[in-house]
């Protein structure tokens, strides 16, 4: 029998927002509901009735209510939500005017600013004037080429509050795989900085937002914010205005929200571009805050009291998802630049200092922070913390372990799993059950979620396809230029007609209720036809002392598929042949011999994409001799040369 790591304790299930949630069900439909199971179960038979009172529950704010939840819950896609309903979803974000705090900046240079509820409702209002000034209207996109400052958010909430559909990258990109994405949706306006810093070093921006607007003519507009340095030279950038001389001078102004209907196009999201031209996924305004209120809410259980940080950058639906926390009134942190810089405590540092409650981060930074032997408990005072978010990767039963004993003892960690295609989740946590080690706690509530064999049949305790039976509010309207839905369907909905298929593996376990994420299903290995996850391999790899990172490909070898992996050592060590019997010995007899690798290969470093996913894909195609796309849609592209020197110097057979 499993035991769970962590339980909550009666007074914060008491306490929780799901506990109220639950009341108000039992109270408006009579029922008995009384644990996030039956709560679950009753969210997914009756779809209507849920997502009215997450309306309700949320207090979302519309001029016109809907005249139906959904028009036909077995539709999928183009299901129809809230037909009728007319709302703005800055609106919404920009509830509060009071003088409590909103956002906080926090840089590499130790640089802090700080802005209220009332200042930041004047600023967006000033921007949005200012925007309206020249010519954006509903249905224009704007853009962002920028860090993680607090323009950058403004930016957003002026242009969707106009109408505008919006769409960003981070400046840790190339212009040529920022235009690759922005340039399809043609822009009206860029939003970009001066520059940006990263492990203590300036980083210039400018040269790049130059190559963004030459490739892009339909930008008619380029606003730079200082950051770097004050009111930089932009005479080379065309078309361009300084942040500060754009924004209007009144203050005191009325934000005009344009009242537009629930699907109306807000985000235009980007999938992660390693194997062609970044797909472009339009998601409506009334699908994203519904459902991001519902898991910020309920599954996050985030209050006006909270300060929320999460570890991000504005190229990662992580970033959006966060941004939906204005909602709620509670203060949101935004951090710009390395985690670690200047020492491994930076964000422990911050989290002490700015008495954060909900911090949030990716499993390759816990995983970094274990092998690196970092205790955060011992070294600050984290009295204020009681949860931590985490997503990303699949995080090992080792990574949750640690959170609870180097980081905190009574603390929830909340592992949630979804993806930029929904810009929310699949699986999360939930404040009122127990944590087990290796397993996010559940489906998300009105998630209709599943897990099928290679034959399409539901299985339990056994690894395979994530999926949703239903539709949810915020999967994606359409693809942008996939003008007959050829893209969109393909994408989702071929493998199992009807049913979207995520590209997740994972296993759901009978007895906790729980979901382990193993990988990727497109990085499945089958060796001798057996289908392993990747994450099988990385759980028990990094559990080694002296491995901070690995990957697994799976490589064609004389009629069948042999495992290479490949690991990434702590500085100071190296791959002897002891190292290398250790692995085999741990794989033989915590997974299994079949997860045995044919051949173990130390490298540098681990490719990952922007959003900080392992990208086994680009170095399987290494190995095969196929060209890799987009390199620089990678957030370090240049480690694959090292995986062709391997090919090329005979160390590993193509």
């Amino acid at each position: 029998m499993k035991l769970p790591i962590w339980q909550p304790s009666e007074e914060r299930r008491k306490n929780s927002n799901m506990t109220r949630f639950i009341t108000l069900v039992n109270k408006r439909y009579g029922l008995r509901l009384a644990c996030y199971d039956e709560l679950y179960d009753w969210s997914v038979t009756n779809m209507s009735d849920f997502w009215a009172l997450v309306w309700d529950f949320a207090e979302i704010k519309a001029s016109r209510g809907y005249d139906s939840v959904i028009g036909d819950a077995r539709r999928m896609p183009y299901a129809k939500w809230c037909a009728g309903a007319r709302l703005n979803f800055a609106e919404n974000l920009l509830r509060y005017r009071d003088d409590r705090t909103a956002l906080v900046f926090r840089g590499e240079t130790q640089r802090t600013a700080r802005m209220s509820y009332a200042e930041l409702y004047d600023t967006v209002a000033r921007l949005a004037r200012s925007l309206r000034q020249i010519g954006v209207r509903p249905g224009d996109r704007v853009a962002a080429y920028m860090p993680n400052m607090m323009e950058t958010i403004i930016a957003m909430l002026a242009a969707v509050s106009t109408g505008a559909t919006w769409a960003s990258c981070a400046t840790d990109i190339g212009p040529e795989t920022a235009s690759d994405r922005l340039g399809q949706i043609a822009p009206k306006a860029l939003f970009t900085a001066d520059g940006y810093f990263y492990k203590g070093k300036r980083c210039d921006s400018l040269s790049n937002a130059v190559g963004i607007a030459k490739r892009t003519p339909s930008i008619e507009r380029v606003i730079v914010a200082s950051y770097t340095g004050q009111k930089a030279d932009i005479s080379h950038v065309p078309r361009s205005v300084h942040y500060a001389d754009f924004l209007a001078r009144e203050n005191g102004l009325e934000i005009q929200f344009e009242q537009l209907p629930f699907d109306h196009p807000l985000y235009v999201m980007f999938s992660s571009g390693t194997t062609g031209k970044p797909k472009c996924m339009v998601q409506g305004a009334g699908g994203v805050l519904i459902n991001q209120l519902k898991e910020l809410i309920l599954h996050t259980d985030l209050k006006r009291e909270d300060v929320l940080f999460y570890i991000t950058t504005c190229s990662w639906m992580m970033w959006n998802w966060m941004v939906s926390s204005l909602a709620v009134g509670n203060t949101l942190v935004l951090y710009d630049g390395s985690p670690n810089y200047p020492d491994t405590g930076a964000m422990w540092k911050l989290l002490q200092d700015e008495k954060v409650t909900v911090f949030g981060c990716s499993a390759s930074y816990i995983n970094y922070l274990r092998t690196e032997g970092v205790q955060p408990g011992k070294d600050y005072d984290l009295s204020s913390l009681q949860e931590i978010s985490q997503t990303g990767s699949p995080l090992s039963p080792d990574g949750f372990e640690y959170v609870y004993r180097q980081v905190k003892k009574d603390l929830w960690f909340n592992s949630i799993a979804g993806g930029t295609d929904i810009n929310g989740c699949f699986c999360a946590g939930n404040p009122i059950s127990p944590v087990y080690a290796g397993e996010l706690q559940g489906a998300a509530l009105g998630m209709k979620v599943n897990v099928y064999d290679e034959a399409g049949k539901a299985i339990v305790d056994r690894e395979g396809e994530l999926v949703c039976e239903a539709p949810a509010p915020s999967m994606p309207l359409y693809f942008w230029n996939d003008p007959d839905g050829r893209k969109y369907r393909e994408a989702y909905f071929e493998v199992y007609p009807g049913v979207w298929r995520h590209g997740d593996y994972v296993m759901h376990h009978s007895d906790t209720g729980g979901f382990t994420f193993c990988g990727r299903s497109d990085s499945v290995l089958k060796p001798s036809g057996v289908r392993i996850g990747t994450a099988e391999i990385y759980n028990q790899v990094e559990k080694l002392d002296e491995v901070v990172d690995s990957l697994a490909i799976g490589q064609n070898w004389k009629g069948d598929q042999r495992i290479i992996l490949f690991v990434k050592l702590v500085d100071g060590h190296v791959l002897t042949e002891e190292l290398r019997s250790r692995i085999r010995t741990t794989l033989r007899e915590n997974a299994s011999p079949r997860h045995i690798p044919a051949k173990i290969i130390q490298v540098p470093d681990i490719p990952y994409t922007l959003n900080m996913k392992k990208v086994e894909g680009a170095v399987t195609n290494v190995v095969h001799d196929r060209p890799v796309l987009n390199r620089d849609a990678l957030h370090n592209p240049q480690c694959l040369d090292w995986y062709e020197k391997l090919i090329e110097e005979g160390v590993l057979e193509s």
